[in-house]
């Protein structure tokens, strides 16, 4: 009879553990998968040409771009 009125008595903290480790797992994967991916911001005003400049045979020989 030990178990059966145990079970009662523990069953709301054993359902709390069980959601935190479920959430665990979860926040674990997702960071996996973030790591494995890479960083998802991207700069794309930096690769993009000013309009308003001229393109010349300097800008797009020189090795030393900004």
């Amino acid at each position: 009879m030990g178990i059966h009125y145990d079970y009662k008595s523990t069953k709301s903290a054993k359902l709390m553990e069980k959601q935190a480790k479920r959430e665990r797992k979860l926040a674990e994967k997702k960071a996996k998968r973030l790591a494995k991916e890479g960083p998802k911001i991207k700069d794309d005003k930096a690769k993009s040409l000013d309009v308003s400049k001229p393109i010349t045979l300097d800008f797009i020989t020189n090795p030393n771009k900004e």
